[in-house]
């Protein structure tokens, strides 16, 4: 029986990389996964509660829980999980509403839909055993970031690279510091300009000295901002979504 993934396109992808949603499509199709979208589903909440807004972030929170509960009828059709290409929503749904419905009337309805919630990769590998898509190929050299949100709060570090290890073509060479911030962190980039620069800044100097071609990560916003500080720097480097690299060649 094949299971159904509820896609969650986060608002850095839908507005800024709406192919990297089409990719995560294209991937889920290509392993068997019945992809539904739901287009009333909005934000998970992560913005307003990281600026410290937590009412304004459970009103948030509260229509995910609504966009993505399981319909009766399907309930007990078909493994139905939520799968977002974020790591960073997907640790705000996992962790943070825990503490935005403790002891709410929706904490069963939170606790059902954190169980059901899943990164990319992690589904593929961890739920499907899946750890390489059929056909991809991509030439070159990659290093990966792993980003804070994947690594300390969903305990991400295996699946994204089994994956891309899997893609023909692709050779992996670990940079310095894989697991330091690469300095984005939402408002922390805006609130502490110098400070996030820098910090994208040496990410990106570690990742060149690996001679790679490929910074890759799970996270979209890490990649968004040391990709803007590679354009500026006229850099030999390209930022990729891991759901992008798992897309190419086919």
């Amino acid at each position: 029986m094949s299971p159904t993934a509820d896609i969650f396109i986060p608002c850095f992808v839908d507005q800024l990389y709406p192919a990297t949603a089409m990719s995560m499509v294209k991937v889920l199709e290509r392993v068997g996964v019945r992809v539904h979208y739901n287009p009333s589903q909005t934000c998970c909440g992560q913005p307003a509660y990281n600026a410290g807004y937590h009412p304004q972030s459970r009103a948030v929170a509260e229509k995910f829980l609504q966009d993505f509960e399981t319909p009766a009828a399907q309930a007990s059709a078909r493994p139905r999980y939520i799968v977002s290409p974020s790591a960073s929503c997907v640790g705000m749904v996992r962790n943070s509403y825990s503490e935005l419905f403790a002891g709410a009337p929706q904490a069963p309805a939170c606790q059902a839909v954190q169980g059901r919630t899943y990164e990319l990769t992690e589904f593929l590998v961890d739920v499907l055993g899946i750890t390489a898509i059929p056909g991809a190929r991509l030439a070159g050299k990659y290093t990966y970031h792993d980003s804070c949100a994947a690594l300390r709060e969903c305990g991400i570090r295996a699946a994204p690279r089994q994956l891309l290890d899997g893609v023909a073509g692709l050779e992996r060479v670990e940079m310095a510091e894989t697991t330091t911030c690469c300095g984005f962190g939402g408002t922390f980039a805006v609130k502490f300009e110098a400070i996030s620069v820098a910090m994208a800044q040496q990410k990106v100097e570690h990742a060149l000295d690996t001679g790679a071609q490929y910074i890759i990560s799970t996270d979209v916003s890490c990649l968004m901002h040391l990709e803007a500080y590679i354009k500026k720097e006229k850099l030999p480097l390209r930022c990729l979504h891991v759901a992008d690299a798992l897309a190419s060649g086919w």
